[in-house]
């Protein structure tokens, strides 16, 4: 049994179409048109933008609200229209069964292309690097009311004036934070 398997699936490693499809990168024109197809399914179908960061912002509410707080009085969460977010929970929410499915699909993308790795952090200034990192995208997201998900790729597809602003300081915001990279953490 063993060796069957292991027959088909250097067979699966040698066919074109999981070379083409799932284990080669996309170009980034491939790319740019599904996110875009992507975008217009989504507007389209619930009739709101995409977006990723403000459902983080619930599952945050909802963690807290687990371990005995309340959001109630909070002003993010203070409208009619949250309220009624955060009372049907998590599992009654389409935007986080969209990032329950980002997730799985970057887990699924990455097992097929067999880019799974485990690494090794190499120093206590990496994990200090990410968790600032993190800390600051996400309180930028916050104030930028989306991610580049949300602001960016929803801001221009919504003909808004608000996505391209977004897009020149995210393309500065990237060069200024790569030059603070390299110099104090590389």
């Amino acid at each position: 049994m063993e060796k069957s398997n292991t027959k088909f699936f250097d067979r699966v490693k040698k066919n074109e179409y999981y070379i083409k499809w799932l284990k080669n990168p996309f170009t980034y024109v491939t790319a740019a048109v599904l996110l875009s197809l992507f975008q217009i399914v989504t507007l389209a179908a619930t009739k709101n933008p995409w977006g990723v960061s403000g459902t983080l912002a619930y599952w945050g509410a909802w963690i807290y609200q687990g371990l005995g707080g309340s959001v109630d009085k909070w002003y993010y969460f203070a409208s009619s229209g949250a309220q009624s977010t955060l009372a049907a929970g998590i599992l009654n929410h389409g935007e986080s069964w969209r990032n329950f499915g980002i997730i799985a699909g970057a887990l699924a993308a990455t097992l097929l292309a067999s880019g799974f790795k485990v690494k090794k952090i190499k120093s206590v200034r990496q994990i200090i690097a990410a968790v600032i990192g993190g800390l600051l995208m996400g309180y930028g997201a916050r104030l930028a009311f989306g991610c580049n998900i949300g602001a960016l790729y929803s801001g221009i597809a919504s003909l808004s004036l608000s996505g391209w602003v977004f897009a020149v300081g995210m393309f500065f915001g990237a060069i200024v934070g790569s030059k603070l990279l390299v110099k104090f953490f590389m």
